[in-house]
């Protein structure tokens, strides 16, 4: 059985609206100073407002890529899913062994640095802040 691995994509092979989003953990209880090693790497395309862009997701979907980061573990990677009903998820490849995780109204969210999101993470959530937005 041979093993599949994505494909490269060049950068330059999709819309100017791609953005590398960095994420990272808020303040929360057992972390009062947020965390940054706690953390999501999104690869998606944004709108004028910056939203993520659905139709521009649908013609590139294998692009839309993301990296959960914690302390000690290696990266978990996975792909930006869009779901029935219009809300956005986060779902890993099978070696990551982890649940999707859900974007709460991250079709509303706007992701410019120094904005807050909130993700469901293995049934809790959590606030993440935007720490970075940049041009691939």
């Amino acid at each position: 059985m041979t093993k599949v691995t994505p494909s490269a994509i060049l950068n330059t092979s999709l819309p100017a609206s791609f953005r590398q989003i960095r994420l990272e953990l808020a303040r929360e209880p057992g972390h009062p100073e947020g965390e940054a090693n706690i953390a999501y790497v999104i690869i998606a395309p944004l709108d004028g407002n910056d939203r993520i862009d659905a139709e521009i997701w649908k013609k590139h979907r294998e692009a839309c890529r993301v990296a959960r980061q914690r302390p000690h573990q290696p990266d978990s990677l996975g792909h930006l899913v869009h779901r029935p009903g219009g809300s956005w998820a986060f779902q890993y490849d099978s070696a990551a062994k982890l649940p999707d995780e859900a974007g709460y109204h991250f079709a509303d969210e706007r992701f410019v640095q120094g904005e807050y999101v909130s993700l469901r993470e293995e049934g809790d959530m959590h606030t993440f802040r935007v720490v970075a937005v940049s041009r691939l």
